[in-house]
């Protein structure tokens, strides 16, 4: 695994954005992404819509995965998902939408939608990179700490933590926020051929730390980066504040030029 520690969120989501960029200029075939939503990615996708507007990259080629959406809440909503990625992504590039593929959190079996979007990965040749954000407990997508390391793409009950950190989406009002939501499986994300997380402010340091420095566990889901050969996690200053020192070192030194 990779640590890639960059001094702002502005320098580590650059980093991330020109990363992803040279994956697709550098492929012949389309290129299959796995993303994000929340407040992590935000910068990622405002530098990858510049280099797009400067006419650096297109995504006309590129398929894309999303992680997960919230159940019973309607795609039109300025909270959903599928809005998130349109209003602060999509809309912004020339993806074609035939290639955008986001869970159906209204779908009426929601077992059957899982069980087909697990499906449409494989059809698509499988995920080249995978980004993603951690939440302060250590969870990626919505594996929530207790998630097993080989779940696949499911419907789960959401913890009363991570509604309450959400809520600030919806007006500060928890009862807004959905209870459950469709996510990928740690397992869905660890099959992509790389992997890249990005972890930034103080709040995300223990999860860090327990990502690089502890233990695979399933209390910790980013832990299973660890077993990925191709995994990457880029971080700011402000998130190594709970790692040891040699540790901060090492990986200063071996990535003195990323």
């Amino acid at each position: 695994m990779r640590l890639i520690i960059k001094q702002d969120y502005d320098a580590l989501s650059r980093w991330t954005a020109n990363h992803i960029i040279e994956k697709i200029k550098g492929s012949n075939q389309p290129v299959v992404l796995g993303l994000p939503t929340g407040s992590s990615p935000l910068r990622v996708y405002k530098h990858l819509i510049e280099s797009y507007n400067n006419q650096q990259v297109s995504f006309a080629n590129v398929v894309t995965f999303n992680m997960d959406e919230y159940v019973n809440l309607p795609e039109d909503h300025p909270q959903s998902y599928h809005s998130f990625m349109w209003n602060n992504f999509f809309s912004h590039i020339d993806i074609k939408p035939e290639n955008v593929h986001i869970l159906n959190g209204n779908a009426p079996d929601l077992i059957a939608e899982c069980k087909s979007y697990e499906q449409r990965i494989i059809e698509s040749g499988g995920i080249d990179l995978f980004l993603g954000g951690v939440g302060v407990d250590g969870h990626i997508a919505f594996n929530e700490p207790g998630s097993s390391l080989t779940s696949r793409t499911r419907l789960k009950t959401l913890t009363t933590e991570t509604r309450v950190i959400n809520s600030r989406f919806f007006g500060n009002d928890l009862s807004n926020v959905p209870t459950q939501a469709l996510t990928v499986g740690v397992a869905t994300v660890m099959d992509a051929k790389e992997v890249v997380v990005i972890a930034n402010g103080a709040n995300k340091a223990r999860a860090l730390a327990q990502a690089v420095e502890g233990g695979v566990s399933q209390m910790w889901t980013i832990s299973a980066l660890q077993m990925h050969q191709n995994g990457i996690i880029v971080c700011d200053e402000e998130a190594t504040s709970e790692l040891r020192v040699g540790t901060y070192r090492y990986f200063k030194d071996i990535e003195i030029d990323a």
